[in-house]
């Protein structure tokens, strides 16, 4: 139906970019590094949009941003450009715990603005403009427990200590809230790859089996429900931020109707920060 070809659109960019700038969990707590890529985005090959994305772990905050832009005549499944932002808290425990979220995406609907606010593990979220969705299953309160905000959930830490890219990092379900969405991304091991940057990493992958699992915020008829959620042949490919033991996705294969939807990193450069002791309380 034509008329649900714009809302359709606009989730599966907001999926794009919670895929590809793409789980709360461990680090360490002395972790700091920086993280500073650069993706493009083909479809059947051909370069349909690019992505450029930060990621900043001290020992006890963290903040993660990206911007990107989709267009072309093979983007029907994501046509606009956004930017999006996230912080939080590294606690003492090494508990990587969001606390805001930001994201303002522009396509042929117009503008929009959502921000969400984590407190006590429990998202609060506005948007503007609202958009009345009727036809959406709704989001509960209960669905708003327990999650992550898009670009935190795909920062993988592995134990503190030990080596982030082996089977066991990718043996979790990610519970995702994008302010609109509610889905869990379950993920298992699928392989080692050799990954080679044109700018930066090279070096092994970690390539986890992606399915996506719709729960709420979608329609009964979405394109995504209903290609894609379920489907047990998306891959998110890892490789370490250095200095921390957290990976973050460098490339991102979905298959569609129409061809695969990639999104691989030309630029992923990430180094160690010296750790640094805390500034003394003012007495």
């Amino acid at each position: 139906m034509a008329h649900s070809s714009a809302p359709r659109r606009r989730a599966a960019t907001g999926l794009l970019v919670a895929l590809s700038i793409v789980a709360a969990g461990t680090l360490p707590a002395a972790a700091q590094g920086r993280l500073t890529a650069q993706y493009t985005i083909t479809m059947t090959g051909i370069a349909i949009g690019h992505i450029a994305w930060r990621v900043d772990i001290g020992e006890t905050q963290y903040t993660t941003s990206a911007g990107g832009k989709a267009s072309g005549v093979l983007s029907m499944l994501v046509n606009g450009e956004g930017a999006v932002k996230a912080q939080g808290a590294v606690a003492a425990d090494g508990r990587l715990a969001p606390a805001a979220y930001s994201s303002d995406i522009t396509d042929e609907d117009g503008a929009t603005a959502l921000r969400i606010n984590f407190t006590g593990g429990t998202a609060k979220e506005t948007i503007s403009p609202q958009r009345p969705h009727p036809d959406r299953l709704p989001v509960t309160d209960a669905d708003r427990r327990g999650v992550a905000d898009p670009l935190t959930a795909v920062l993988l830490p592995a134990k503190p200590g030990g080596d982030p890219l082996t089977p066991a990092t990718c043996l979790r379900r990610l519970s995702i809230f994008d302010g609109e969405r509610r889905y869990n991304l379950a993920l298992s091991y699928g392989r080692m790859e050799t990954f080679k940057a044109q700018r930066g990493y090279a070096g092994p992958a970690l390539v986890c089996g992606v399915v996506l699992e719709p729960i709420a915020g979608y329609r009964a008829d979405s394109l995504l429900v209903k290609y894609v959620g379920g489907k047990h042949d998306m891959e998110l490919w890892f490789a370490p931020i250095e200095g921390t033991n957290v990976i973050a996705p460098i490339e991102v294969l979905m298959p569609t109707l129409i061809g695969t939807l990639k999104i691989e990193a030309d630029q992923f450069e990430s180094k160690a920060a010296p750790v640094t002791s805390p500034a003394p309380t003012p007495q």
